[in-house]
């Protein structure tokens, strides 16, 4: 039986219909045929539904020849319909195209066919670089390149030198952003815990109800919410990666936008080779400062070996097994909402029987009392007016050197010469800060627990704590002091 096969990727008016593209085939076939036809469907996807089911029935051996309205609506590509004419001949199928006027059959039919494909193949990939050409055109402008508006921002159209062009602008889901900037950056959240808090707050996000480590990972990484300022501008040049203004450019009031193919076999985000950036039209929402702290901690992350280590207590590292020396770790329970704590010798290696029935949070609250009154008996330290605030400009100084020494190795002769000059200002700053420090003595302080941070707990633990030793009911503290 023969076969007449159409297709329609869209309905529009220079589009002809697949009822028209059937009846064209039958006044060539008859009406003795079967027909396959696939609606909505570009030829450049081979696995479409009826198409699939043609390639079957060829297989099947109950096809003999194929008749198509035109060539293009059985393939656009010399490599797959290469390999969809070694199919026909190995069945001894033949192909014919009814208005293009050949068919397999003849010499100067199967010549034709390669001309036609050759052709066909070169529109498509003259239309598709025509299609780049405008995106990376429209980006390098600093409009929206095309399509949807990411998450926290809408789509509006503005007008620049006389033209109306796509660009972003903040919407109702930016409080949403700003406060996932904000939580991130605190020492104790992870992706983790952050997606899971967004989840249960029934948050919606980007496009589905449920928010991941990998969505929210791409959000912090994004720089279409930062504020750009040189220091973004820094950041990206000791990436590697090619920024398309000068620094001037960025103004501390507007996103930047990201652009290039990425190896997926590296770290995407950590290794920007060959990507674009430009500062784009829209203005940003997260200040500078927050997103490169964001960065930061991001980029160490794949750094860090057992990253789970360590986030259910400020404590771990110091538990150990009274019975037989070995950490104690800490399995959560979802659906009970409570932490067991477990002997890793009994749990890994069988050799301990050891049970404990402590409350976790109630042990840290009960160490956390004793670690808080013995801050409160030592000896108070001196320390400069605002030492905390000095304490703070001078990691900012460290940071902005680090991200200049990066980009003085991705720059030229000529900014190399600029990058020095900055770096050695900054390092003059920085000795200006540490000697007003030290030369304004002020009232002592004492360091308040209950207001460390998670990581800050687990440093000042480790400090004065040796060992806690835990068996059934019972904990035992090994103190340093």
């Amino acid at each position: 039986m023969d076969a007449i096969y159409a297709r329609q990727s869209i309905d529009k008016k220079d589009s002809l219909s697949i009822e028209a593209q059937i009846e064209s085939c039958r006044k060539a076939a008859g009406d003795d045929v079967r027909v396959f036809q696939d609606k909505g469907f570009s030829g450049k996807n081979t696995k479409r539904p009826a198409f699939t089911e043609l390639i079957k029935a060829i297989e099947a051996g109950q096809i003999k020849k194929v008749f198509v309205y035109r060539l293009d609506r059985f393939s656009r590509s010399i490599a797959d319909f290469s390999r969809l004419w070694e199919l026909l001949e190995q069945h001894g199928v033949e192909f014919q195209s009814v208005t293009e006027h050949f068919d397999t059959s003849t010499p100067i039919g199967r010549a034709m066919l390669n001309i036609v494909l050759v052709f066909a193949q070169l529109e498509r990939e003259t239309t598709a670089e025509r299609v780049k050409d405008n995106y990376v055109h429209r980006f390098a402008l600093g409009a929206w390149p095309g399509g949807p508006a990411p998450y926290g921002f809408s789509l509006i159209k503005v007008t620049e030198d006389g033209r109306r062009v796509s660009s972003l602008q903040a919407n109702e889901q930016a409080q949403v952003v700003q406060d996932i900037f904000r939580e991130y950056a605190r020492p104790e959240t992870s992706l983790r815990s952050l997606a899971k808090a967004l989840t249960e707050k029934g948050i919606h996000g980007p496009k589905r109800e449920a928010w991941d480590n990998v969505t929210l990972s791409r959000l912090l990484h994004s720089p279409l919410y930062v504020c750009a300022d040189e220091q973004v501008y820094w950041h990206y040049l000791s990436k590697g990666l090619q920024v398309q203004q000068g620094i001037e450019a960025f103004d501390g009031e507007h996103g930047c936008n990201v652009i290039g193919r990425r190896d997926r076999s590296r770290n995407k985000y950590n290794s920007l080779d060959g990507q674009m950036l430009t500062v784009a039209n829209h203005k940003g929402f997260i200040p500078s400062d927050l997103w490169l702290r964001v960065q930061e901690k991001l980029a160490a992350n794949p750094q860090i070996s057992r990253a789970n280590a360590g986030k259910y207590s400020w404590l771990t590292g110091l538990m150990k097994c009274a019975k037989c020396g070995y950490a104690v770790k800490i399995n959560y329970s979802k659906p009970e909402d409570k932490f067991y704590l477990i002997c890793s010798g009994r749990s890994n290696l069988a050799s301990c029987d050891a049970a404990m029935h402590i409350d976790l949070r109630e042990l840290e609250r009960q160490i956390g009392l004793q670690l808080k009154d013995i801050l409160e008996s030592c000896p108070a330290e001196d320390t400069c007016s605002g030492s905390q605030v000095s304490a703070q400009a001078v990691l900012e100084i460290d940071r902005k050197i680090e991200r200049l020494v990066g980009a003085l190795a991705e720059s030229g002769d000529i900014a190399a010469g600029y990058i020095s000059k900055q770096i050695e200002k900054l390092h003059k700053e920085r000795e200006v800060l540490m000697d007003s420090c030290r030369a304004v003595p002020s009232a002592p302080e004492h360091l308040d627990f209950d207001k460390a941070s998670f990581e800050e707990k687990k440093l000042i633990a480790a400090e004065f704590i040796d060992r806690i030793l835990l068996d059934g009911n019972s904990v035992n503290i090994i103190w340093k002091i």
